[in-house]
């Protein structure tokens, strides 16, 4: 591999007042940072350096174009999503609520297969506080297999339709091209693809067409095989970034419009719990590739393999510590099961983050 510079904003402060020139803002949200960790990659070999705020301007003039790039990346405040007529603000936090229509959910397959039973839980959800509801009629736990189109649109789009004729910002979670264009034509406002766009060749233009914001996530490996002893070549916070940049310009490439892709680095989409820790602690790493960060970690393996083995049902308190050492990297959406919950810890650290940033 050729020689590759990773910019990674650390050491956050809980204000930027009498810090000027020592501190820049993060992605436009509501932290700020004071030093960047620099990781240079080549051949395998990795050097770090710490470089404060103040004198990044001379380490970007050594470090290159690729560098600068990704430090106007870092700066660049992240536009609201539209979807129909709800926009979501990405300055500060939002959650995305997670609406399973399916058996085989490995958290709650089966609870909400009854579109009536969905739509209710999704009513629930957005009344709780979701920014967005995130429909899927596909398990893509480990050892999943794939489900009919079909069938697939069948279970999605009247949950779909009756959400969104609410008012509700609903996404469609979903690989398949089909699936996509159903759910779009039922209301959904956002296509958040665990394939990024790879699984189904009609998928790219089915959103290109559609003009609609675009969660693309990293995985490795399909379902059925991605937890059969995944490895990376060098350190797998840096392949994930690669992986993202290039599916990001491969999705503009085939016209769709870069303000509207989000990327999602895919916590036990082929990973260890060693990679999934990995990436978490790097989370602030991805703003370098200048799209919205979404944050799937909630209620997964990695959080039973940390607690005793708990099963799926018993991982709140895990989850809620993911979701705010997402959120304390600048991560715009979390993707969680638990909404009232995840929502009240966000409000908290939101009000922690207000005071912070009032004036005494």
């Amino acid at each position: 591999m050729p020689l590759r510079h990773y910019l990674r904003p650390v050491a956050f402060v809980d204000a930027p007042f009498d810090l000027d020139e020592q501190v820049a803002r993060l992605a436009g949200g509501m932290l700020w940072f004071s030093a960047v960790e620099i990781s240079s990659s080549e051949h395998g070999r990795c050097t770090l350096e710490l470089v404060p705020v103040r004198a990044i301007d001379a380490a970007l003039d050594r470090l290159g174009d690729d560098a600068r790039r990704a430090w106007a990346n870092i700066l660049s405040p992240r536009p609201p999503l539209h979807l129909g007529a709800r926009v979501i603000r990405l300055d500060q936090p939002q959650v995305m609520g997670i609406l399973n229509v399916t058996p085989d959910s490995f958290s709650d397959g089966g609870r909400f297969e009854a579109p009536d039973a969905a739509v209710d839980t999704g009513f629930a959800m957005a009344a709780a506080g979701a920014a967005l509801i995130d429909v899927g009629g596909e398990s893509t736990r480990p050892g999943a297999q794939p489900v009919w189109e079909q069938d697939e649109a069948a279970r999605v789009e009247p949950v779909v339709r009756q959400l969104a004729a609410s008012g509700t910002a609903v996404s469609i979670d979903s690989r398949k091209a089909l699936v996509m264009e159903t759910a779009l034509a039922a209301g959904a406002g956002l296509v958040n693809d665990v394939a990024a766009l790879t699984f189904d060749p009609r998928a790219a233009d089915v959103v290109a067409r559609a003009g609609c914001p675009i969660v693309l996530m990293h995985h490795q490996g399909t379902p059925e095989t991605m937890q059969e002893a995944p490895r990376y070549d060098g350190p797998v916070a840096f392949a994930v970034y690669d992986w993202l940049e290039a599916r990001i310009d491969a999705a503009v490439e085939a016209g769709i419009a870069r303000e509207r892709i989000l990327v999602d680095p895919g916590i036990g989409f082929g990973k260890t719990i060693q990679h999934n820790l990995a990436v978490m602690n790097h989370l602030s790493l991805y703003h370098g590739l200048g799209c919205p960060i979404v944050l799937g970690a909630s209620r997964k393996r990695m959080i039973g393999a940390l607690s005793g083995e708990a099963p799926a049902d018993q991982r709140l308190p895990g989850s809620l510590a993911l979701a705010l050492k997402a959120v304390e990297q600048g991560v715009q959406i979390v993707r969680v099961h638990d909404v009232p919950e995840t929502v009240q810890a966000l409000r908290v650290w939101r009000g922690l983050r207000d005071a912070a940033l009032t004036p005494s």
